[in-house]
């Protein structure tokens, strides 16, 4: 009880004490000049800060580009159209950092320049047409060629040619998996709806169409398998929610739509096992696990099993944000020979004869 009477005091005493410092310090300041008009000392001030800050973005921007500058997936595109998506990214990029730098230099520089200073007024332009011309046709001209580029590349991935004998896939979407469907031998998804799927004593878990005679020989796999340097021809469906299918290494992401069937077209170029073998992941792995020893060392010491090493896998994840297991949302993606695609898809139980 006495303790925390004489706590209360010195608190009291300490909340007193501050409030005579403030009445002194108010004190002190009487004769100092209150107006809030900027002065002369005010506006060199502001001006000399400018420069300082624009200083301050140059050596942040040049530390984050030596620390953190690469780009985890520039370089290692795994699609043929992957390296056309990544000249489009470093090109915007680099237009991106150009404009910055220079829009920021002028920026600071002008409010540096022209600070306030007594006597001096600024000079008002109502308007100037070649000023207001050359920002409006520069940016015009840059964002069309970018638009332009990018329509162009969207159209190369998208140009979906069935002569070219692709294998026609469907991702099936649903809170919080992925399903694969190969559309079998016939090449040719069979029907299906939501309102088919059954998940009793004969389950149907993707509502496909029994009496389709297209639909017997459909494939309904949790992992999906891709031969190297053969176009795949994906269709994509949701059954709940708006996901989307985002594959990063192939330069892919098409959102699957409820009631409604996207596409998207690519052709791998890379073996699960090549892309393990690049350097950019071998890097990767070894970051990976190199931080998952030292989580390891303190589970054993506290008597938990230890976390398993780290293996680069191509992954197929949802990239919308479709409720409250999303981050878990993924199915492994393994791209191989077409001799052991064929081993592995001759393997699989077809929709017809599944029991």
């Amino acid at each position: 009880m006495t303790t925390g009477l004489l706590t209360i005091i010195v608190l009291i005493l300490i909340a007193i004490a501050i409030w005579q410092l403030t009445k002194i310090f108010d004190l002190s300041q009487a004769k100092a000049d209150n107006t809030q008009v900027a002065n002369d000392k005010d506006n060199n001030i502001n001006g000399y800060l400018m420069m300082g800050f624009l200083m301050f973005i140059y050596v942040i921007t040049i530390v984050c580009f030596v620390k953190w500058g690469d780009l985890p997936l520039i370089g290692n595109a795994a699609s043929e159209h992957g390296s056309s998506v990544d000249t489009l990214m470093i090109i915007s990029m680099i237009l991106i950092f150009f404009v910055q730098t220079l829009t920021q230099a002028l920026l600071h520089y002008f409010a540096f320049k022209y600070r306030g200073k007594e006597g001096r007024k600024a000079l008002y332009y109502a308007d100037n047409d070649k000023l207001e011309f050359i920002w409006t046709i520069i940016p015009v001209i840059t964002l069309a060629g970018l638009i332009l580029y990018g329509l162009f590349t969207w159209n190369e991935i998208m140009d979906v040619n069935m002569d070219d004998d692709p294998i026609v896939v469907e991702l099936y979407a649903q809170q919080f998996n992925w399903k694969a469907r190969y559309a079998g031998k016939d090449n040719v998804l069979g029907k299906a709806n939501v309102r088919l799927i059954d998940l009793g004593d004969n389950p149907n878990i993707l509502g496909l169409d029994r009496e389709d005679a297209y639909a017997q020989d459909d494939i309904i796999t949790q992992e999906l398998h891709l031969p190297v340097g053969r176009k795949v021809v994906f269709k994509m469906r949701s059954q709940d929610v708006l996901h989307s299918a985002y594959m990063p290494h192939f330069r892919m992401q098409m959102n699957c739509v409820p009631g409604m069937i996207t596409e998207f077209a690519m052709t791998p170029t890379k073996t699960t096992q090549q892309m393990r073998e690049t350097q950019k992941i071998t890097n990767k792995v070894r970051r990976i696990n190199d931080i998952r020893a030292v989580k390891s060392e303190k589970l054993i010491a506290e008597g938990k099993e230890p976390l398993e090493a780290y293996e680069f896998d191509y992954l197929l994840l949802c990239n919308k944000i479709c409720g409250a297991s999303h981050y878990n949302m993924q199915m492994k993606v393994i791209v191989e020979s077409q001799e052991d695609y064929d081993t592995w898809i001759a393997a699989q139980e077809t929709f017809g004869k599944k029991k």
